[in-house]
């Protein structure tokens, strides 16, 4: 899975919103606090706000929220906001991949590494990452041998 500057984006200004949540912050507070360009934020909000993950109040003391609390906000949802489905195939859902010969069985395999990628991004809200409180089976995947290393 390829997260691009969108995705990272997206989450870290929604970690921002969830460490002052239900407080607004301001589009120039955000890319401040995580130094991302304010322009590229603000589009990435405004994909957010359409998805409601977040909600915006205009005027002086307008600014960004969370439309929910942190704890009912996974990173699976923001990731689906700013970036589309979380797996795909060549621009396909894995269920509607289908192959022949060798490769018949390859669907299977697609939606088991979707299947994997969801016990872990749809299993972790935004409050186990301020909080620093991961699920423990996505706290017993980063302790593997090989997880630090680069392939």
């Amino acid at each position: 899975m390829q997260i691009s500057a969108r995705g990272d984006y997206a989450v870290r200004a929604t970690l921002s919103l969830a460490a002052a949540y239900p407080s607004l912050l301001s589009t120039q507070a955000i890319s401040a606090e995580q130094d991302m360009p304010r322009k590229f934020l603000e589009a990435v909000l405004a994909d957010l706000r359409r998805a409601g993950i977040v909600r915006a109040q205009r005027g002086a003391e307008g600014g960004y929220a969370l439309a929910r609390p942190p704890r009912e906000v996974t990173v699976g949802a923001v990731l689906r906001a700013a970036e589309g489905p979380l797996a795909g195939v060549r621009g396909m859902r894995p269920e509607e991949t289908q192959y022949e010969g060798v490769a018949a069985h390859l669907p299977q395999f697609w939606v088991a590494v979707r299947a994997a990628l969801r016990r872990v991004v749809d299993e972790v809200s935004l409050a186990d990452l301020v909080d620093g409180r991961l699920p423990a089976h996505v706290r017993r995947l980063t302790t593997l041998p090989d997880a630090w290393e680069p392939r």
